[in-house]
């Protein structure tokens, strides 16, 4: 069993853009359509499992009852037939049947736990049902689709409807979060946006009435080719007018330009009822959708508003002064007859602390770890100096902004050898024999230690249980994991954990670095297998993460196809960025494990793996090489490369 839950979705800007960039396959001199559109906090909540029939049942209260459970055999022509029945799980048919065309799939059964999604309201529940279907065969049969294949998958099954759905409703795919969609001719490309302040928007049902398949059939007339000044200025409103004001969208959210982005929806909305709503002017003159951006009880609480979807008298957004205003303007929304939802849409923290496990004693490396910790160990550097393990690990976070750093440590007795290093100054004597450079170099050490805090492993119960120790450091925001017996040098200007970093607030979910290494190697890491979310597969929307394979199970498992046709091995590169569901993972493993009396090691792989089956994981490859020291043949590697620039 298989739990999923799948968004509704908000066009902020860019509605019509979609279809209409659809046409420069017919016409180039049409602009690219351009669209911001997010995920909603309200959505539909799903169990999926195998079966021999396709089956879709329903106990959301929230689900009309004249919507039945139905079920039938995964027959191609019976699909389509169901497709096309008109009910609302026709949308859930016409995928079905396209992924039993094309993938040649058994059943699945589909049991719908609660729907919070308002329907016929511009926010595309009819996307979000048909990326649900997508999402459980791709997920229940292996399909290996990233988020973009569920997503078209999800369109071309709606199109088998009588629905004629538009590209950008099927964006929930990728979740509670703003992205940008460009549309050119067939291609389709999605960014993830961030936004430097809280947003908070207000999106409500009008419950009034609106005609869509008239809006488009009328807006459609205009393409490929305008013949008239009315068409042509609705190619000029859906084309490079549009771009102009997605761009300054973008701009504003990365800036916290708040009440410019208010301000910015106003004009969006003058430029759709001057250059577009002529053309179809029964549907788009929405007097109910007027009245209400223009209520002056509204406006104190708003820095802007517009329509929603295809515009019409079918739902509006506004975009709130801060939380007290967004709360207020729900409550008058719906005290006007309507049905208002809040959005909030936050900035991702940005990832300030970091974690170095080095409460290993280093076995392989006996009898030297008698004397010296092996993150103490000397390595030479490109430029000249000689720098211990920790202290390479230690300036690679704070070159990526990283503010705080927590040394998990075997014990108290270990803490006196970091405090020696990284507190107490070079006495005079000592000093005065290094040269100007060395001694500014000084001060750049003692600095480093004011960053450092300590935890203390006492009881070895395994890596997991060693990263669980600093779950209070973390204070329940993201950090940055670092193994201490690697080494990072990264092949561009960013260090290897910046661009972790910034992958992370592209993302805003668990990330892990990934290392191809050969199938001979694989025993030796964690592998994680998956399908690339991006054309330069640097991006692996992870399907499974296991620890130390032996290399036939990787070969048949976990091998991922890369463009050329081969397979690769992905290994864990040695940083993380944990996200507060892996330390609620792996602190309710330890309970477990205590509860049961259990002495098993507590593993960071198995928490992974099970925070990614619930939220998902991603995995980067970073511009990087990487060098481990953990057994003597590594080390000299190590020793007689690092160096080398």
């Amino acid at each position: 069993m298989v739990k999923l839950f799948v968004p509704g979705r908000l066009c902020l800007f860019g509605e019509h853009t979609d279809w209409a960039g659809h046409y420069r396959t017919m016409n180039a001199e049409i602009a690219p359509g351009a669209a911001i559109v997010t995920g909603i906090e309200q959505g539909i909540y799903a169990e999926v499992e195998k079966s021999k029939l396709f089956e879709v049942q329903s106990v959301a209260p929230e689900i009309d009852e004249q919507w039945h459970d139905f079920a039938c055999r995964m027959d191609e022509q019976e699909l389509k037939r169901i497709a096309k029945s008109g009910s609302f799980f026709c949308y859930c048919a016409g995928v079905a049947s396209y992924m039993l065309e094309w993938y040649k799939v058994g059943g699945v059964r589909i049991k719908i736990t609660s729907m919070t999604l308002p329907m016929k309201s511009g926010l595309s529940s009819s996307a979000a049902i048909c990326v649900l279907v997508a999402r459980a065969f791709n997920l229940l049969y292996n399909l290996n689709l990233n988020t973009l294949g569920e997503m078209n998958i999800a369109y071309v099954g709606e199109l088998r409807t009588s629905s004629r759905c538009g590209r950008l409703d099927q964006a929930c795919a990728f979740g509670v979060k703003p992205n940008l969609m460009t549309f050119d001719g067939d291609e389709v490309e999605v960014q993830s946006l961030n936004v430097k302040k809280p947003l908070y928007w207000v999106f409500a049902d009008l419950c009034g009435e609106k005609d869509t398949v008239k809006i488009l059939r009328d807006l459609n007339k205009a393409y490929p080719f305008a013949s008239s000044e009315q068409e042509k200025l609705e190619h000029l409103a859906l084309g490079s007018k549009n771009q102009e004001i997605v761009n300054r969208a973008v701009k504003y959210m990365a800036e916290g330009e708040v009440e410019a982005l208010g301000h910015l929806m106003v004009e969006a909305e003058e430029l759709f009822n001057s250059h577009v709503a002529p053309v179809c002017p029964d549907e788009l003159g929405a007097p109910k959708l007027r009245a209400v951006l223009a209520d002056a009880n509204i406006r104190p609480m708003v820095y802007g508003g517009k329509g929603v979807g295809s515009h019409g008298d079918g739902s509006v957004q506004f975009l709130a002064r801060d939380a007290d205003s967004q709360q207020r303007l729900l409550n008058y929304l719906n005290g006007q007859g309507m049905k208002a939802y809040p959005l909030t849409i936050k900035p991702v923290h940005t990832v300030r602390r970091a974690i170095i496990p080095v409460a290993g004693y280093g076995t392989r490396l006996y009898p030297a770890t008698r004397a010296l910790k092996k993150d103490f160990f000397p390595i030479p550097c490109p430029d000249g100096r000689v720098r211990p393990v920790i202290l390479i690990l230690l300036e690679e976070l704070i070159q990526s902004g990283i503010e705080e750093i927590c040394l998990i440590l075997g014990g108290e007795e270990e803490r006196q050898l970091y405090a020696d290093f990284f507190e107490r100054p070079l006495s005079e004597e000592h000093l005065s024999k290094l040269s100007k450079a060395n001694q500014e170099y000084e001060n750049h050490i003692l600095d480093i230690g004011k960053r450092l805090r300590y935890v203390y492993q006492r009881q070895k119960r395994g890596f997991g249980h060693a990263v669980s120790l600093a779950a209070e450091f973390a204070r329940d925001e993201p950090v940055l994991l670092m193994l201490g017996d690697t080494l990072y040098r990264s092949l561009t200007n960013k260090p290897c954990a910046l661009q972790l970093i910034e992958e992370y607030e592209r993302y805003n979910c668990l990330i892990v670095g990934l290392y191809p290494v050969a199938l001979a190697d694989v025993g030796h890491f964690g592998i994680m297998s998956g399908v690339w979310e991006d054309k330069d597969e640097r991006i692996l929307n992870v399907s499974t993460i296991y620890e130390k394979p032996t290399s036939s199970y990787a070969e048949e498992f976990l091998g991922v196809s890369n463009g050329m046709g081969n397979r690769e091995y992905c290994s864990v590169f040695g940083q993380y960025i944990l996200t507060p569901e892996v330390f609620q993972q792996l602190a309710d493993d330890i309970r477990h494990a205590d509860e049961e009396g259990s002495t098993r090691e507590i593993e960071l792989t198995s928490a992974l793996e099970a925070v990614r089956s619930r939220v998902g994981m991603m995995g980067v490859r970073l511009y990087s090489q990487r060098y481990d020291m953990g057994n003597p043949a590594a080390l000299v590697d190590t020793v007689v490369n690092f160096a080398r620039l």
